[in-house]
């Protein structure tokens, strides 16, 4: 895709002020960092960020019975939240394959806001569409909000400056204003830390995101980018749609089968993952700690000896621990264990690596 295709959010001008630099991710030309990468990073896990993550996906579905339509769609079970929360969930091909994962706002019995990957919105709003019954509608509203995540340990006082609720619990959201302008606040993210997401209107975007980076400044905080995003969300852990979740990796595979009702009567792939589970996977995420130094990249070969066990599927420096950290995939009949001592290929040199069971850094979203 060339640059002058990619999609740019409704605050691109202000990125450009603040000067970021920019990439492309999931169709859109996004922000990368502003002042540095790991100063972001550091930021987030001490004090405050703010991300603009409105390349987001958004989605509605209403219609009388739109929350059980969606319930018998998507794989987590909708039955255990109510109004006014928010659930993580998969959608899933009949192979068990995850087209994308997504968050669902339970606003009532007959309306379900999706918040799905930017590239992957397309196609899971298909994917209802073609099944929906009559009186359900799903709508793509990818422009008609905007995202903006404030994560970290003094995420509660920002949004308290600018007037804006924050006692909720996690997974959680309630919608208010901001100098008369409708915000849904939403106490999710995808960092490990105390944090909210913000989804204002899409021409609403700029005035919020100037007065949100203006408090965390003034927390010691600064604006994040893509960049920061990414060591955040590895060093928890997280999946990422394209790396450890895609057709190919079931939500077994990735450890997020915790985001399945498995007792639920149906979901698409059901099936396929009953299957999966019963015989166990073929293979299962879990982390690497290098030992040796070294910076870990996706798609590298995991060793044992002479024998392949398995693939990276993320990689990173970790700010906070100082060492080089990835997501792999590897062969369950390996029964390789968290301890044991592996081997990555980084460019034709070896580099040791102690299995771990992520997150490597301590989860702080309660």
């Amino acid at each position: 895709m060339t640059d002058e295709k990619l999609l740019q959010g409704p605050i691109h001008a202000v990125h450009v002020e603040l000067g970021a630099t920019f990439a492309p991710f999931g169709g859109w030309e996004m922000p990368v960092s502003y002042a540095g990468t790991v100063g972001e990073h550091t930021a987030v896990r001490t004090a405050v960020g703010v991300f603009d993550v409105s390349h987001l996906g958004k989605a509605t579905v209403k219609g009388e019975g739109a929350a059980a339509f969606v319930n018998s769609a998507l794989t987590n079970d909708l039955g255990r939240i109510r109004p006014g929360k928010a659930q993580y969930t998969l959608c899933c091909t009949p192979e068990g394959g995850v087209i994308d994962d997504l968050i669902a706002y339970y606003v009532s019995d007959d309306e379900i806001f999706l918040v799905p990957n930017a590239a992957n919105t397309a196609a899971v709003v298909a994917e209802l569409q073609k099944v929906a019954p009559e009186g359900i509608t799903i709508t793509d509203e990818h422009r008609a909000y905007a995202v903006f995540a404030v994560q970290g340990p003094k995420s509660a006082e920002v949004l308290e400056a600018l007037g804006l609720p924050t006692d909720m619990e996690y997974m959680a959201y309630t919608d208010a204003e901001w100098e008369g302008r409708p915000v849904r606040v939403c106490r999710t993210g995808y960092t490990g830390e105390h944090g909210y997401e913000l989804l204002p209107k899409w021409d609403d975007a700029e005035a919020v995101f100037r007065a949100l980076v203006a408090q965390v400044e003034a927390a010691g905080g600064q604006a994040a980018g893509l960049g920061a995003r990414d060591t955040l969300r590895t060093e928890m852990g997280y999946p990422l749609h394209g790396h450890e979740l895609s057709l190919d990796i079931s939500p077994l595979q990735a450890r997020t089968g915790w985001a399945v009702g498995w007792k639920k009567p149906e979901f698409w792939g059901k099936a396929a993952l009953d299957k999966e589970k019963a015989e166990g996977p073929r293979r299962i995420l879990l982390g690497l700690k290098a030992i040796d130094r070294g910076v870990l990249r996706q798609g590298q070969t995991v060793l044992r000896g002479d024998e392949q066990v398995g693939e990276t599927t993320s990689g990173t420096f970790s700010p906070t621990l100082k060492v080089g950290i990835a997501l792999a995939l590897l062969d369950t009949a390996a029964g390789i264990k968290e301890g044991d001592e592996v081997e990555v290929d980084v460019r034709g040199r070896r580099l040791r690596c102690e299995v771990v069971r992520p997150p490597f850094v301590e989860a702080k979203t309660a």
